[in-house]
């Protein structure tokens, strides 16, 4: 413990830990209140993992939404979230994410131009048929910008492992229209604004950014138009706290030197969760034995460690944002999203058995290949099987069903590249016997599947596990079909692609309330800390509401928590903490 009496390096208002969506809301908020805020990242690059993600904002009633003519029902989303959490969330929470979510998006609309959002209608919450979810859907996202906007702070954003060539970026509303490629003509003509992206970065030098990358470039640029410090490569280390427990500074490093860093009002903490720190995964759930998270790379729990030393409680350890993925043999992860909402594809474990409806949210597909782990029956690694008309019909694991183009940046083709069946993670077979050899499951259990899915999908209805009843199971189905997610499977050439257990980062968290306060095992608060994002405990459980449920909490609650300090400000003594 310190004390007030303890000398600072520097003192300031509000002090954010951690840069990505949540921190620099947070920031945005208390230095629009009139408070002197303060964000330190530990790693070298600014944007967390919003700057890695697809970009989505969750946010039911919000300013876009509403200037289409649509806004659900906070009561109605306030029964969704409570049905989807199951019980593992007080209700005053939900109550203040709801209510306050589209009041952060206005915020930020008012704040600066940089920050503009817009609504992505149609891609359904992930439960649209519960009572208060939507088919509609509430997922804001930003339009794309260039880069080049950010001047020398564009080395400094979080890239992505698996950078796209230059040009080649999908608005909001383009990607499902591009996974339709052989379906339709506009699927055509988003290939054909491709290549025009792709001649234009060439000509121009534009470096246009999308999604996640554009998220995190906006609430950057609005930082630095308000004023608001960024200290990159100044990891905090400890929490410092006065006599009673209040917190009152962090310890952090910075060019080689520890600093000490006074809070007068609060210390919010959005660092993120422990994405890649795998002994502390492996010890709460074994069946994570490999590093297989998208998330940020330097998300390694240090915010929740810290504030556990000061006698914070936590909740969900054991849980993360799964999201179903390849891994490539140089490491690289990618998505499997709309490939298991293709029509013409089963997953299996390894019994060879299906085990779940295929097309369904990633975060319950992700429980049911733990669950089914935990039973003795290999579930991760699973194995999604196909066929080659398939192949030659749908967008899979970035393969594009068009004809060959020499030196293309992603695979086309009709053939599966070689280097995809040497790594193992690709199996092809001529027949079923072949395939179970291949994938080491039982010859007549695979054998008994493919019979009874392609029963299953001539009739159109899946009576073992109703894929394509859910209007989120149709989005990225094939539209022409009588059931978007159903089709037999035919000739062979077969193939079977290898899904691992991926995650967009660690869920659980610190206990938090609704004004983002970080709690004691005993409900009383940790006075002077905050926590939100990765770093809190979930809003959404165990669950996912819909595309956008990990960034729009983190905004909000960030928002929540400057706000509450700021109106608090006026109890605070303001004179404890000077040097």
């Amino acid at each position: 413990m310190t004390t007030a009496a303890d000398r600072f390096n520097q003192v300031v208002d509000v002090l954010v830990v951690g840069s990505g969506g949540g921190g620099m809301t947070a920031a945005l908020t208390a230095q629009a209140a009139g408070l002197d805020a303060l964000v330190v990242e530990k790693s070298s690059y600014f944007g967390g993992s919003t700057a890695l993600s697809g970009g989505g904002i969750w946010v039911p009633g919000a300013p876009a939404q509403r200037r289409e003519g649509y806004a659900p029902e906070p009561e109605g989303v306030v029964d969704y979230l409570r049905q989807i959490t199951g019980g593992l969330v007080d209700e005053a929470r939900i109550r203040q994410y709801v209510e306050s979510a589209p009041k952060m998006l206005g915020f930020l609309e008012q704040l600066s131009g940089w920050c503009e959002f817009v609504w992505k209608p149609g891609y359904a919450d992930y439960y649209p048929e519960l009572p208060g979810g939507s088919e509609l859907g509430s997922t804001i996202n930003v339009p794309p910008i260039d880069l080049r906007k950010l001047g020398p702070d564009e080395q400094l954003l979080l890239k992505p492992l698996a950078l796209a060539p230059r040009g080649i970026w999908l608005g909001p509303k383009e990607l499902r229209t591009f996974y339709r490629i052989r379906q339709s003509w506009a699927g055509k003509g988003v290939l054909v604004k491709l290549i025009a992206r792709m001649v234009r970065a060439r000509v121009f030098g534009e470096r246009m950014a999308a999604i996640g990358q554009s998220l995190a470039a906006r609430l950057r640029l609005t930082m630095r138009e308000r004023g608001i410090p960024l200290w990159l490569d100044s990891p905090m280390t400890e929490l410092l706290a006065d006599a009673d427990g209040s917190v009152i500074g962090v310890v952090v490093e910075r060019h080689g030197e520890t600093q000490r860093i006074g809070a007068r009002l609060g210390v919010i903490l959005a660092s993120g969760g422990f994405d890649h720190d795998l002994a502390w995964r492996k010890e709460l759930l074994p069946v994570v034995d490999q590093d297989w998270s998208f998330g940020n790379p330097a998300a390694m729990g240090d915010g929740i460690r810290a504030a556990q030393k000061l006698g914070a409680a936590v909740e969900l350890l054991d849980e993360a944002w799964w999201f179903p993925a390849i891994q490539w043999p140089d490491g690289r992860m990618q998505f499997m999203l709309n490939e298991r909402m293709m029509p013409a594809q089963f997953i299996v474990n390894g019994d060879g058995k299906r085990f779940i409806n295929e097309a369904a949210p990633y975060m319950d597909f992700g429980h049911a290949m733990i669950d089914g782990q935990q039973t003795g029956v290999t579930h991760i690694p699973c194995w999604l099987i196909t066929d080659h008309r398939s192949w030659n019909r749908y967008v899979i694991a970035g393969h594009l069903p068009i004809p060959k183009i020499p030196g293309a940046p992603v695979p086309t083709g009709r053939k599966v590249p070689a280097a995809w069946l040497e790594s193992g993670v690709v199996k092809a077979a001529t027949t079923w016997d072949e395939m179970a050899a291949r994938i080491d499951v039982p010859a007549d259990h695979l054998s008994q599947t493919v019979r009874r899915f392609n029963e299953l999908a001539r009739n159109g209805h899946d009576d073992d596990f109703h894929r394509g009843e859910s209007v989120y199971d149709n989005y990225y189905g094939d539209p022409t079909l009588p059931n978007p997610n159903l089709y037999p499977l035919g000739d062979p050439p077969y193939y079977a692609f290898r899904i691992v257990l991926g995650d967009l980062g660690t869920s659980g968290g610190l206990s938090t309330d609704e004004y983002a306060r970080v709690l004691r095992d005993d409900g009383t608060v940790v006075a002077g800390l905050y926590a939100v994002g990765n770093t809190s405990a979930p809003v959404m459980g165990r669950s996912y509401a819909g595309a956008g449920a990990t960034i729009g909490p983190a905004m909000t609650f960030g928002f929540v928590a400057a706000n509450h300090i700021a109106a608090h400000a006026a109890d605070r003594t303001l004179n404890s903490h000077r040097r």
